[in-house]
């Protein structure tokens, strides 16, 4: 069933203003993003679509301090991360996101739970490994290798590492684009379910518009632009979605 989450009073976590992102290769000059001004509420699900090359990609990068941009400013709250040192971009990261790639990056020879408290070894107030793992399905697993879970259980091993570091905002990019349909709807949910109870707020970007469907507001990128930003009423649960 659809649930009304209204984040609009909720206060404004990123502010993104203008950005610009260009890469030089040799005497070629790509313009990956393009004047981009965008806010993201605290506690929101927010999905970016577009297609490759759109400058999603590029635009979580910075978000997250893992880029910097050619131009234009990113804050986070009431601070402006395009003006923070290497050093204080680290503790940004570190203390205040979980990133969730498309590929897991799971240690191999290390379990499920030993995984997960690798993040929480570097982490602050970290959440128990266990319960993270419970969080997103997974506590009968603990003492599985990667090699012994299926692909959606790695991904949601790795939510599971990012979740535990009790970050302010989960940012993902793509983590169901090599996932089946089947076992790309459960690792969403549990993505929405980490949404929900821990208040982290969510930023999904994805090529896959029906996604889109799941989250509180949808913001669509096109050769760098933000073209359109469409919010819902009501998310849709996965099981609503039409796949």
């Amino acid at each position: 069933m659809a649930v009304a989450h209204d984040i609009s009073k909720q206060p404004v976590i990123y502010r993104v203003e203008d950005l610009v992102k260009e890469y030089h290769m040799g005497e070629v000059t790509v313009q990956a993003l393009r004047g981009v001004t965008l806010e993201v509420r605290e506690g929101e699900f927010l999905v970016i679509l577009g297609h490759s090359g759109s400058g999603k990609s590029t635009l979580l990068n910075i978000m997250g301090g893992l880029d910097s941009p050619t131009s234009g400013r990113v804050f986070y709250r009431d601070q402006e991360l395009t003006e923070y040192t290497e050093r204080q971009l680290t503790e940004y990261r570190r203390n205040h996101i979980g990133f969730v790639f498309q590929f897991y990056n799971l240690m191999p020879n290390l379990t499920a739970q030993e995984n997960v408290e690798m993040a929480t070894e570097i982490s602050v107030e970290p959440m128990d490994p266990a319960q993270a793992l419970a969080l997103v399905g997974l506590g009968a697993r603990a003492d599985h290798f990667p090699s012994q879970l299926s692909g959606g259980e790695q991904q949601r091993v790795a939510i599971a590492r990012a979740v535990a570091k009790r970050p302010h905002i989960l940012l993902c990019d793509e983590p169901t684009g090599a996932l089946d349909v089947a076992t790309g709807k459960i690792v969403l949910q549990a993505l929405a379910e980490v949404n929900l109870r821990t208040g982290a707020t969510l930023v999904v970007i994805t090529h896959n518009a029906v996604i889109g469907e799941m989250a509180d507001r949808v913001v669509r990128m096109q050769d760098g632009h933000v073209v359109e930003v469409k919010a819902h009423a009501a998310r849709k649960s996965v099981d609503e979605v039409e796949w």
